[in-house]
């Protein structure tokens, strides 16, 4: 079965074209983290994006270069020859169904607000006052 889920940001803009019977092709690209990053090494896959139809233009009203994104769809290959005669492959992802993805806010917090160490980790430090309260 051809199915891949991602989920990355945009590298660029989506650019709309559309064909001679109206329907919508939106191009545009993701970088997708890679899950182990090799020293020196390149650290996000970046992936060429094809959808269509009412998928293309909702991509092309809501998405811009750095949003987040969630997208399935499957894997779809081709080639062509160039003017010079060269052969070019290509490998590109079409987007069936695309998502938001909540963004993540990279600004500090204020003093008051700063995290503790219970909230990172979510749990909370008990205390031997705590402890006489609990049933075990």
């Amino acid at each position: 079965m051809n199915n891949v889920v991602l989920v990355g940001r945009l590298y660029n803009n989506p650019v709309v074209t559309y064909t001679q019977n109206g329907t919508s092709i939106a191009k545009f690209g993701v970088a997708v983290d890679r899950r182990f990053k090799q020293d020196g090494g390149q650290t996000a896959d970046f992936l060429n994006v094809i959808s269509f139809g009412k998928t293309g233009e909702f991509v092309e009203k809501w998405f811009h270069k750095g949003d987040p994104i969630a997208l399935t769809g499957r894997i779809q290959t081709g080639s062509y020859t160039k003017q010079d005669g060269t052969k070019v492959y290509t490998t590109d992802i079409v987007a069936e169904t695309v998502e938001f993805v909540p963004k993540q806010s990279n600004h500090a917090q204020p003093e008051e607000e700063a995290e503790t160490p219970e909230s990172n980790t979510g749990f909370m430090e008990i205390t031997a006052e705590d402890e006489k309260g609990l049933p075990f």
